[in-house]
Order: C-alpha cells, then sequence, then structure tokens
C-alpha cells in the first residue's frame, strides 16, 4: 500500500481554524503521526498528515474536502513517500 505526506495550508487562519482541520482530516483517515520501523510514533510537524489510503489524486480529494469543512482558502501537498527521513520530531507519549 502506497504512503502519503500531505501538507495543508489554510490562508488567513487561526489556531481554531486548524483544530477544525485537525478533525475534518482525521475523519477523513489522515493522521497526524508516523511509525518508524522500530514501532516508535512520532508527531508530524503542524498541519502535515500521514495517509496510506488511495492513490494521490484520491487523496487530494478527501485533504480537500476535510479542509473546505474550515469555509478558508486553502493550498494542499500531497506526496507519494517511497521511504521517509526524518529527525527531531516529538514522540508520541501513550
Amino acid at each position: 500500500m502506497a504512503a502519503f505526506t500531505t501538507r495543508v495550508e489554510l490562508h488567513g487562519a487561526g489556531y481554531d481554524d486548524y483544530e477544525t482541520l485537525h478533525a475534518a482530516m482525521e475523519a477523513e483517515g489522515f493522521s497526524r503521526t508516523i511509525t518508524s520501523n522500530e514501532g516508535t510514533t512520532y508527531r508530524l510537524p503542524t498541519a502535515e498528515y500521514n495517509s496510506g489510503n488511495g492513490n494521490r489524486d484520491q487523496v487530494l480529494a478527501l485533504a480537500k474536502k476535510a479542509a473546505s469543512r474550515t469555509g478558508r482558502r486553502f493550498g494542499v501537498l500531497v506526496s507519494e513517500a517511497t521511504a521517509r527521513t526524518w529527525e527531531g520530531l516529538e514522540t508520541v507519549r501513550r
């Protein structure tokens, strides 16, 4: 299954708008975390999301649907990942 990183920018938005976005993205199957090969889960940077559902066009459509619920203008970037490397992300405490 393909993995995707999706970045959403809400134009002229505030904290509450991003909270609405986070809930809408989660409802569409996106996660704000990423898990390493060792099983450690990390929090993604603000307004970046992880998804493994569908293809790029389907992921874009879901992200647009979620972002439109904020009532703000937005930009969305979907990247298909074959491998990911990161540094300095916060671990999710369970």
